[in-house]
Parts: structure tokens; C-alpha cells; sequence
């Protein structure tokens, strides 16, 4: 009967134990892995406007990059009104930091139009001139796709972009991703029209048509591309009224 009680008290102690190690290990991976998240993001950023940042982020470690981003990168928070929010209203939200690097754009889009809080990052050029780096949300053939945009002062001009992606095929919508070539498409095209309409940029599956607002589509990925296609007009609707208020200043 003690050697039950014996058992029986030793194997739930060591459950404790455990169960306790466990949760302490799951804290602090979390917090790892969320911090591994950001730096992951900064870099993906920092993909879209290396050209005129001139930094290579192939050759830039980890360290290189948070004091590139910290120093240089100006962080914001837009409702789709247009309006810049506070870091206090930011973290009303649930949002802790209240920067924009701490906005989940995933979580934002599942909100109605008129609820989202958006990211938007600010580079101050060698030439004094602002880019804007505008974050994109969407879904691909398999999984998430998501991105970064940068715009020239003129808010109209793409100088930079880069993409990610959760599941899509290797040699096929994965080259979002892994061939540069793709990325590079997108400079010098404009978010808008001639008459000031927000008309985004076409991945055009048979080649670009439209010097302006097309680029080639990813070879054997049509529904990825379409994806991309949607993920840019669908993201930018978002920051329309941001970026047309910073026209009229």
C-alpha cells in the first residue's frame, strides 16, 4: 500500500516537473520565434528598397540588419481612412509596442474595410527624397502570400518589391520568391493611372502589355499569379486614402 502511494506521489511530482519545464521552454520559444518573425519581416523589407538604400541584405547579418531598420526606418500606423493612429491606440487594439512591426496584417484583413490598421515603413533616400514601403497580404495556389512595396516620393512609382510565400511550388509560384528576376519586374511601373484612378499592377500571364501597370507572370503558376494580382490591388486599396491625403500635403 506505501509503494502504491509511493508511485502514485513520485509520477505526479514528476508530471509537475515536466509540465512545468515544458511551459517554461514554450514561453520562451514563443518569444524567440516571435522575435525571429521580426527580423525576418525587417529583412523582407529591407529586400524592397536595397537598391536605393545601397545594402546587399545576402551579405548583411542579422545584427547588420535591426541596426539598418532602427536607424533608418521611420515606422507608422494608418486606418483605411487614411488617418495616422497613435501607439496608444494602436495598443488599444491588443497590439502591444504600438509600432507598425507589430501590426499582424493577416489578422487585420480578416476585419471589415473599415476596421483595419495598416503598416506602412519610411525610408529617407541619400537624395532626401521618402520611400514608402507599403506591406502586402494575400493568398496564393497553396497557402499565404504576402510582400513588401516600395513607392517613390511621388507615390506613384514602384522602386523596389519583394514576396514571400507559405506553400507554393518549387520552380514554379515559389520563383515569387527564390528568382530574383521576378521582383525586379516591378520597378519603375505606377500604382495609378493617368487620371489619377488606383488601377495596381498586372502579373499578365503571355507577357506584359501595359509598360506601366504589367509584369510577366510566374511561367507554369497562373493561379499564383493571378494571386499576386489580386494581393497587390486588394493591399493597396487598403492605403489608398493614406496615400492620397500625403499627395494633398
Amino acid at each position: 500500500m506505501n509503494s502504491s502511494k509511493y508511485i502514485i506521489g513520485f509520477t505526479a511530482l514528476l508530471t509537475a516537473i515536466v509540465a512545468l519545464v515544458l511551459s517554461l521552454m514554450y514561453t520562451g520559444l514563443k518569444e524567440k520565434h516571435k522575435q525571429n518573425e521580426l527580423l525576418f519581416e525587417k529583412r523582407a523589407m529591407l529586400g524592397a528598397i536595397q537598391d536605393k538604400a545601397g545594402i546587399d541584405i545576402s551579405t548583411m547579418k542579422d545584427k547588420d540588419i535591426i541596426d539598418f531598420f532602427t536607424k533608418n526606418i521611420e515606422q507608422v500606423v494608418v486606418d483605411t481612412k487614411g488617418n495616422i493612429l497613435s501607439p496608444e491606440e494602436v495598443e488599444k487594439h491588443g497590439y502591444k509596442g504600438g509600432k507598425a512591426e507589430n501590426i499582424d496584417l493577416k489578422t487585420e484583413m480578416k476585419r471589415t474595410f473599415d476596421q483595419r490598421m495598416l503598416p506602412v515603413y519610411i525610408y529617407k533616400s541619400k537624395d532626401g527624397n521618402k520611400i514608402y514601403i507599403l506591406k502586402l497580404f494575400g493568398k496564393g495556389l497553396w497557402d499565404e502570400i504576402s510582400g513588401y512595396l516600395a513607392l517613390s516620393s511621388d507615390l506613384n512609382t514602384v522602386v523596389g518589391a519583394s514576396f514571400d510565400h507559405k506553400g507554393e511550388t518549387p520552380g514554379m509560384g515559389a520563383e515569387m520568391k527564390d528568382n530574383p528576376k521576378f521582383p525586379v519586374q516591378f520597378k519603375g511601373k505606377k500604382i495609378y493611372d493617368k487620371t489619377g484612378k488606383l488601377v495596381s499592377i498586372n502579373v499578365r500571364k503571355g507577357g506584359a502589355v501595359d509598360p506601366d501597370h504589367d509584369v510577366d507572370a510566374i511561367s507554369g503558376a497562373t493561379l499564383t499569379s493571378n494571386g499576386i494580382t489580386d494581393m497587390l490591388l486588394h493591399s493597396l486599396e487598403n492605403y489608398n486614402n493614406y496615400l492620397k491625403k500625403l499627395k494633398q500635403k
